[in-house]
């Protein structure tokens, strides 16, 4: 959404450090990433291996190059980790498009300077939020009963934290700030 209405001003936060280290990292060492990003091989087996690399032992730059690479050749292009914080998305080829050119993460950092990148709970940031703000939301989804997909990090985003965020959107609409959601349709639970 940042990159289609590319504001003037923004604050980018999520729950997923490697994803605002990335943006930071893109931001402002964007020929490190190129370079790093260029040189990885676009195979199964290469996959496997960048996969396995503890990315808190690489160079911000080196780490940023892994994130994006694996976010392009991983299973639907989804991010997941398992209790020990690892990512273990499978191998799933080239059908989540092409890795970024390095003029469109030249763009991506010019973009990416007119805005806060803060990692931390949605709860968190939404507390930032005043009037004259535009909020955009993509939280993991959250349907019992069918098997989706809803631990983006090592922590789970359960009925609990659904709950939390209704909350905060209703404080929302009682302060007149506009907000969109990507949700999956779901009447579970509806009083």
């Amino acid at each position: 959404m940042f990159f289609s209405l590319q504001p003037g001003r923004a604050i980018l936060s999520d729950i997923n450090d490697e994803l605002i280290s990335t943006y930071r990292e893109v931001t402002l060492r964007t020929e490190e990433v190129i370079g790093y990003l260029s040189a990885l091989e676009l195979t199964k087996d290469a996959y496997y291996r960048v996969r396995a690399v503890n990315p808190y032992d690489l160079s911000g730059p080196l780490r940023a190059a892994r994130f994006i690479y694996l976010n392009r050749l991983c299973f639907n292009g989804l991010y997941r980790t398992n209790k020990r914080g690892e990512f273990n998305v499978p191998f799933g080829g080239y059908r989540c498009g092409p890795i970024p050119s390095a003029d469109s993460l030249r763009t991506s950092a010019v973009l990416l300077r007119r805005a806060t990148l803060v990692s931390c709970s949605f709860e968190q940031t939404l507390d930032r939020v005043k009037s004259g703000d535009f909020i955009y939301l993509d939280p993991p989804y959250c349907i019992r009963s069918r098997r989706v997909f809803n631990e983006y990090s090592h922590f789970s985003f359960g009925s609990d934290q659904l709950a939390g965020l209704r909350q905060h959107l209703d404080r929302l609409d009682r302060m007149g700030i506009p907000f969109l959601v990507s949700y999956g349709a779901s009447w579970e639970g509806r009083e």
